[in-house]
């Protein structure tokens, strides 16, 4: 749909495009071919929205798949007040429909439709029937309402319904072309989404930005590999099916894997790692011992890697720990003006000397946290920011336009800066743990005392036959460094740390354990525990802004909250009951009313408790410390309230003696 500047609309698209400053120009109409030029296009194509983004340069990456359902003759024993009926287990739902029954299916095995391209002419029509493809879940639906048994089939319809790579539709400015915003991808639910999601849009074309935090659906999301046709057809067999299935927790998907691999890939693997996928990368989520088959056996107790992964946790707690972390999304910044962008951008302040860290929140103009990274100084001119690798294109696509002079950060200002993304070009070793500069240190010559190399800073070193960047830094509340490795040096990195490992209690260890360990310590995770609805001051990270910078973005919502309190805070729970586990979403009640909900869970072993982090808003005034610790506090956890221990601080070494050992 091309909308104007009023925002009434001037018709339905053929084409649009991006002039050369990579902004929308508008479109051309079906039928007539009346030229439209629009500051604001919203491509909302359905199963066309693919074809339709990549003429104009951008990623909306979904596929077509063949969708059944059937409407049976008359049945007298329904009516329009028949509820909605669904069959997880048979994969299929049934409603009434003018008297008679309607049936559909999301099957396991979907079929693509559209692999060359969806043919000119072709505009909501029908499919050639396959009984054969769907007649178990015929059956099925039978076994479910045995009055199908006895009702003829009025109509077999077979119809294409487009699917992401996630099931979840895409919403949100282009992070490749300024004014271009998608609605797509609605993966058979646009009716159900449709209210909502229209209001949502225009807010967001309006004000600049969503009322509300809309990442799991942000389009920004995307990577750019994903418009790849062959991956698309191949995740699409299996996300159709994925709308019925059981929603285990650390569900890993099975299809189009593989798509984006660290260089120590196949090390891991031969060492027993079970991977998943963020963002296309192959990780490592936990390691399984000799005689252990990687694979997940899924259940909302304690899986089968529960124990395996308590393992690396503690080794990571009581000698030394190494985690693969190449997925970091990693971006250069150089120019004259590289400090002065940023540190408009970052809420901490980054003007320090070369060759150190500084862990900050990019906010929004409301206080709001965009980002939550790291940011080092490598030269006067020259920074290196690390984000995770789920947020790498939005992180990547609010600093270039900051340097653009777009958006909150740029104030129609040109820098003389250049960003690069360079993520691929280096592997990271994350080496964690009390042996860690021990095991270390064995294998460079360059000093790594804490006089010599305290918290927060980084310098290249020799380590093996390679120069890496060595950054003492933690995720997991420990002494240790991150290893910025050139990838072609990784593998004889990786050998050089893992052959003297084993006098220093070396393990390997993975993203399930790097979970538990940050969450004993407290640090949160974008897109959980803060997002661009909480300021740093709720989600007590206050410490890490610069309040004595003259300006950033967002700054005076923050010295608000500051000056005059805030009705949320982040809370650290541990549940009394060990046996019960924590996920996010769950309630969270204080002296018998629903204050908030978990926003990261996970067992710490270490401390042996079922902990989670979360929001507790005080109904009638300030979420004050005061107020947070007189509360007794429950977590609904499968209908069942739970007693649970609460504080402001993390269970696990408060006081942060540990990083700075």
């Amino acid at each position: 749909m091309l909308f104007r500047s009023d925002g009434r609309a001037r018709g339905v698209l053929a084409t649009f495009g991006a002039g050369e400053g990579g902004a929308a120009v508008g479109g051309r109409t079906v039928g007539e071919r009346v030229e439209i030029g629009a500051d604001v296009v919203v491509n909302c194509a359905g199963m066309w929205a693919r074809d339709l983004a990549a003429a104009a340069g951008t990623t909306v990456p979904l596929h077509a798949a063949e969708h059944f359902y059937i409407v049976t003759e008359a049945v007298p024993e329904v009516s329009p007040s028949m509820p909605v009926l669904r069959d997880p287990e048979g994969c299929g739902y049934f409603k009434e429909d003018a008297g008679k029954l309607l049936v559909g299916w999301f099957e396991p095995v979907a079929k693509p439709w559209g692999m060359s391209g969806i043919p000119e002419e072709f505009s909501f029509t029908t499919l050639p029937e396959d009984l054969e493809h769907i007649e178990p879940l015929v059956a099925s639906a039978v076994h479910r309402m045995p009055v199908l048994g006895g009702t003829g089939i009025r109509l077999f319809f077979n119809g294409p319904e487009s699917f992401t790579p996630d099931d979840r539709y895409l919403l949100g400015e282009s992070p490749d072309v300024r004014g271009l915003y998608v609605a797509a991808g609605f993966n058979s639910i646009g009716i159900q989404s449709s209210g909502g999601a229209g209001k949502v849009l225009a807010d967001w074309i309006v004000d600049g930005h969503p009322e509300m935090d809309l990442w799991d659906v942000d389009v920004r999301r995307v990577m750019p590999f994903q418009r790849n046709r062959a991956y698309l057809r191949d995740r699409t067999v299996e996300s159709l099916g994925l709308l019925y299935a059981m929603h285990w927790p650390f569900r890993q998907p099975e299809t189009a894997r593989g798509v984006r691999r660290s260089p120590l890939h196949d090390r891991l693997a031969a060492r027993g790692a079970c991977f998943g996928e963020t963002a296309g990368w192959e990780r490592t989520n936990w390691f399984a011992p000799e005689g252990v088959e990687p694979r997940y056996e899924y259940t909302y107790g304690r899986q089968n890697w529960f124990a395996h992964s308590a393992a690396e946790h503690r080794a990571v707690r009581t000698a030394v720990g190494i985690f693969d972390q190449s997925s970091f999304g990693k971006f250069l910044l150089q120019g004259p003006d590289a400090e002065a962008v940023l540190n408009r951008v970052s809420a901490n302040d980054v003007a320090v000397a070369p060759g150190r860290i500084v862990y900050t929140q990019w906010l929004n103009e409301r206080g709001g946290i965009e980002a939550d990274l790291t940011v080092t100084r490598l030269a006067e001119d020259r920074y290196l920011v690390v984000t995770a690798a789920a947020t790498q294109v939005r992180d990547f696509t609010w600093l270039r336009d900051a340097v653009a002079g777009h958006g909150p950060a740029g104030g129609g200002r040109t820098s003389r800066a250049e960003l690069v993304d360079v993520t691929s070009g280096t592997a990271v070793l994350s080496v964690m743990g009390p042996a860690s500069r021990a095991l270390l240190q064995s294998l460079t010559p360059d000093d790594l005392s804490h006089e010599a190399f305290p918290f927060g800073t980084s310098r290249e070193i020799d380590l093996g036959y390679a120069r890496v960047r060595a950054s003492r830094v933690t995720y997991v509340g420990e002494l240790g460094w991150e290893l910025y490795v050139p990838a072609e040096c990784a593998q004889e990195v990786f050998d050089v740390i893992v052959a003297a490992g084993p006098a220093y209690g070396l393990r390997h260890a993975g993203y399930h354990a790097l979970n538990s360990l940050r969450m004993e310590k407290g640090y949160r995770h974008w897109g959980h525990d803060v997002s661009p609805d909480e300021s740093p001051v709720e989600a007590g990270l206050g410490f890490v802004v610069g309040w004595h910078k003259e300006d950033f973005v967002g700054k005076a919502a923050v010295e608000r909250h500051k000056r005059e309190g805030v009705r949320q805070r982040m809370v650290q729970f541990a549940l009394r009951d060990g046996s019960r586990l924590l996920y996010h979403n769950e309630p969270v009640w204080r002296d018998g009313v629903l204050v908030g909900r978990i926003t990261s869970g996970m067992y710490g072993h270490f401390v042996d408790r079922s902990l989670g982090m979360g929001y507790v808003a005080h109904p009638d005034g300030l979420a004050t410390p005061e107020w947070i610790a007189a509360g007794s506090y429950e977590i609904e956890v499968a209908c069942e309230r739970v007693a649970a221990d609460a504080q402001l601080a993390p269970w696990y070494d408060p006081k942060s003696a540990r990083i700075r050992s």
